[in-house]
């Protein structure tokens, strides 16, 4: 019966050796179970008296044998030979030994015994060498703590993880080389002496950096299921669980702009299975992430017409590695979970993993673009048509006015029009009524459009077909008026007017008034303008009106100046109007010029006033005056 111990033992403390192994025969013989001496003295198997009287010299040989007494677990005593063979010293200063133990009585067999024990221990210390340079090599840390958390063993695959040296770690507690976040939540598993497997510590490194380790341990129990020691091991997983948080982070950034975009985005396999929904997704189409992921994209989203050129295209891609509506932004249609079809633009991106592909879509909404789009189209077909009737506006506009001014040995008149826009809503005229009267007139129609062009065309026909009689200022204004009423009422314009006649040989001047401007005169000479007025409305309030109708004689160098109100209610930035007193000024100021020059100095006067070229309302005038 070859009875075997394992003994470890620091130099410095030689007389306190422990057993560190045994084998089942040794065991039995001292009647333990097979772990039942690890870690204890081995003080505990000598009697008492052969202590420090067979201890020391145990130690001392060299490959000898010494006689000496054991206490077995029930206390009998067992009178043996102990041959110690010397292992090898480990790099933390402790040595060891192997003990072969032979009942006496059994002399044939010690000389065996201790042959054996020779290669028994040679063997023993090469496997565990070799199991240490393993261990040391795939850089796991292998380490034994006793009951208590502390460690009593520890590979040197340790400096590698942490930074400290086997000689470092020894006889500190587990727990100090924990960040302070995991110290409190590692502690339970020494306390519940039960087996983990792939618990993540958080260990701080000698330099200071995180250290993520995946540790393993299993509890030693003797005999009676008490804890011994603790044995386990620690792999190096910072690494990798840097890339797994940075994985993780990266798919949830992923995921947040995929469920944030604006887009529909939507990913299908090589079978055109719908693999991912976005939120967008669901509020375009209607379909939830839960009811579409699974189902066919064509059944789902592409219209009835369109599912079986869907399929050919995806077929002939898998096949041929091309399709003319991949990686292009294409405008197409879709069909909603209520079955409406609707305008999209869409980007399908494929992606080959392995040896199949999965495809990506981009998927927009346009049916408020292409609302917008109509409306555009709507709105240049309108644009095209009031350029036309501006267009047309300008046309009847620009017959109405005077092409020249009329120039005689008694008198010289001459007008001008500045629309506001393209085409505005004033009119004058001047024309011989017969070889001894000139009739004038101004009008001012609301708005500026082709309607507005067209009652000029109305008045003017009127009042040139009335002039050819013998019509008078007043009586013109009445026809004119009832000529106009109901077009008037019906559009919702109203006009006023300012009706002339002068008579060129009594030198008289006959007017009346629609509720226009009053005109200004300036007599010869004089620095005061008198305003020509005379009682009347404008055209389209009543159908019948009657219009007041005065006269006055002019003499020489008398100036009548007649204009709209876009001329006294244009105003500056600071909101003030021109007024009828710079009009007024102007007009005495320029007196003595011709009437082309005086409109010239009257216009350059307003926009020096109004620090501008264009004005908000249409600006007419027209200047008679008398040689």
């Amino acid at each position: 019966m070859l009875c075997l111990i394992l003994i470890e033992y620091a130099d410095a403390g030689r007389f306190d050796p422990r057993i560190k192994q045994l084998n089942a025969n040794a065991a039995d013989l001292l009647g333990y179970q097979a772990n039942g001496l690890v870690n204890q003295p081995l003080s505990k198997i000598f009697a008492s008296e052969d202590c420090s009287r067979v201890l020391p010299p145990v130690l001392d040989i060299a490959d000898g044998s010494v006689e000496c007494g054991l206490v077995t677990q029930s206390n009998a005593r067992v009178q043996v030979l102990v041959t110690a063979t010397a292992l090898f010293a480990q790099e933390s200063g402790k040595s060891e030994m192997a003990l072969l133990i032979t009942p006496l009585g059994m002399g044939q067999a010690m000389a065996i015994s201790a042959s054996q024990c020779q290669e028994i221990g040679s063997a023993l210390t090469e496997s565990e060498e070799r199991f240490r340079q393993m261990a040391d090599m795939t850089g796991e840390w292998l380490w034994e703590q006793d009951r208590n958390g502390y460690y009593i063993y520890s590979s040197g695959a340790v400096q590698q993880i942490l930074g400290y040296t086997q000689q470092e770690v020894m006889g500190k507690h587990y727990t100090q080389f924990l960040t302070e976040q995991n110290m409190a939540d590692q502690k339970h598993y020494a306390s519940s002496q039960k087996p983990f497997y792939g618990l993540i510590n958080d260990h701080r490194h000698k330099d200071g950096h995180l250290v993520f380790t995946e540790s393993t341990g299993l509890p030693i129990m003797d005999a009676a299921g008490k804890l011994i020691k603790w044995r386990g091991v620690d792999r190096d997983i910072t690494a990798k669980k840097y890339f797994h948080d940075a994985l993780i982070e990266s798919e949830r950034r992923t995921r947040l702009i995929i469920e944030s975009s604006t887009n529909a985005i939507v990913i299908m396999d090589a079978y055109g299975i719908i693999t991912d929904w976005n939120r967008q997704s669901e509020q375009i189409f209607g379909w939830s992430a839960e009811a579409a992921i699974g189902q066919p994209l064509d059944q789902l989203i592409v219209p009835p017409q369109f599912r079986q050129a869907f399929r050919q295209e995806l077929k002939s891609f898998l096949h041929t590695g091309g399709s003319p509506w991949l990686n292009k932004l294409v405008e197409h249609v879709a069909i909603r979970s209520n079955g409406s079809a609707f305008p999209i633009e869409l980007s399908v991106s494929p992606l080959k993993i392995g040896n199949s592909y999965i495809f990506s879509g981009f998927i927009h909404d346009i049916t408020a673009r292409k609302v917008a789009e109509q409306q555009i189209r709507d709105a240049q077909i309108t644009l095209a048509i009031a350029q036309s009737e501006i267009k047309i506006a300008q046309q009847i506009q620009t017959s109405l006015l005077p092409s020249a001014p009329i120039q005689s040995a008694h008198f010289e008149v001459t007008g001008l029009c500045l629309p506001a826009g393209k085409v505005g809503g004033d009119y004058f005229d001047y024309f011989y009524h017969n070889e001894n009267r000139l009739d004038m007139v101004i009008a001012d129609v609301s708005g500026h459009s082709i309607g507005p062009a067209l009652f000029m065309v109305e008045a003017r026909s009127v009042i040139r077909t009335q002039a050819s009689h013998s019509g008078k200022p007043a009586a013109i204004l009445e026809l004119l008026n009832h000529f106009l009423f109901d077009d008037l009422n019906k559009a919702d314009y109203f006009v006023t007017a300012f009706y002339l006649q002068y008579d060129i040989s009594q030198q008289q001047l006959s007017y009346a008034n629609a509720g226009h401007p009053t005109p200004l005169l300036l007599r010869a000479n004089t620095t005061e303008c008198v305003r020509l007025d005379a009682d009347g409305m404008i055209f389209g309030v009543r159908e019948d009106i009657i219009f007041e109708e005065k006269r006055l004689l002019l003499g020489e160098d008398d100036i009548v100046l007649v204009y709209t109100d876009g001329l006294t209610e244009a105003d500056n930035a600071q909101g003030e109007f021109f007024g009828i007193g710079r009009v007024s000024t102007v007009l005495v100021e320029q007196a003595k010029e011709s009437p082309q020059n005086i409109i010239n100095a009257m216009l350059n006067a307003l926009k020096g006033f109004c620090q501008r070229d264009t004005f908000n309302d249409d600006i007419t005038l027209l200047l008679f005056k008398r040689h």
